[in-house]
């Protein structure tokens, strides 16, 4: 299942997730991992796009879609780990963030080893009232690479967060973040990757090919030549032999990134936004 058809099922019209900024860290950021964070991640945490004001992030998204038709959105707090600091601080940023006019849902982009008993039980009662969807940076079941990237955890903790999740409330819709063409990683590492995200019960899964940015660890190692990234028909051979393997109730939020133009160094092709998309189109309608 697409995430457009998710969406429209759950509310009946188009719907946009907003990216923003909660003023989060990460602890392989802070000094509790690492200082350096992960190897390929900018310094904006995968949330260039992201504001702290949901009216101005919502008038960004309005600027690019048709307004002539209802829309509603979806409050997704992007950078960094948006579970990871002062409870309360956070539950009132969400809560603040789902009064807006407008506004369905509250998406969460954070660990699975950034989620304690508290976060998870107060996740699990807003559920009761309002769609909540959690998004775990998983990233590869290769351990030896989630090591050399910097990841922080094992599969084991990313497992046992979606079942937490899924225990506090079922309604909470998890999803978990893979990425194609970590150094070293071979198709076959990846497809396993699909696999354990499968098996964990995620409710969706976000696939995209690794991005070399400015100013990252990987843009050392790459220049050094000590990997390759993927070229475009490698990358879309691999987005077909997952989705042969993602069953039909999984919701498929992404199989494509939206790197910063300003920032990216390597794979250049991934810039024509445009092509990609028709191209995961026609993919899309011949498998689903």
């Amino acid at each position: 299942m697409t995430v457009n058809s998710f969406y429209q099922s759950l509310f009946h019209c188009k719907t946009y997730k907003i990216s923003l900024d909660a003023g989060c860290t990460c602890p392989t950021r802070d000094g509790t991992l690492d200082t350096r964070g992960c190897i390929f991640c900018s310094g904006a945490g995968s949330g260039d796009f992201a504001v702290k004001d949901i009216e101005k992030a919502k008038r960004i998204v309005a600027g690019k879609i048709n307004t002539d038709v209802p829309v509603k959105y979806i409050a997704y707090f992007q950078s960094f780990t948006n579970t990871y600091g002062d409870l309360n601080r956070l539950c009132a940023l969400w809560e603040q963030a789902l009064s807006a006019p407008d506004v369905v849902g509250l998406a969460l982009g954070t660990r699975p080893d950034c989620l304690s008993k508290e976060c998870v039980d107060y996740l699990g009662r807003l559920a009761e009232k309002t769609f909540v969807q959690v998004e775990l940076g998983f990233q590869t079941a290769a351990e030896d690479t989630a090591k050399y990237i910097r990841r922080g955890f094992d599969n084991s903790v990313f497992i046992d967060a979606v079942e937490r999740l899924h225990r506090a409330n079922p309604r909470i819709h998890v999803v978990a973040h893979v990425i194609f063409g970590l150094p070293g990683e071979t198709p076959e590492q990846m497809m396993n990757t699909v696999r354990t995200v499968i098996d964990s019960g995620a409710d969706g899964i976000k696939i995209t090919c690794l991005y070399v940015l400015k100013n990252t660890d990987l843009e050392l190692e790459y220049h050094k030549g000590t990997f390759s990234v993927l070229d475009e028909d490698e990358y879309y051979n691999l987005l077909e032999c997952a989705l042969k393997l993602i069953p039909s109730k999984m919701v498929i939020h992404r199989l494509t990134g939206d790197p910063p133009k300003r920032l990216l160094v390597a794979p250049l092709w991934t810039m024509d936004k445009k092509r990609a998309l028709n191209r995961i189109k026609n993919m899309l309608s011949k498998t689903i």
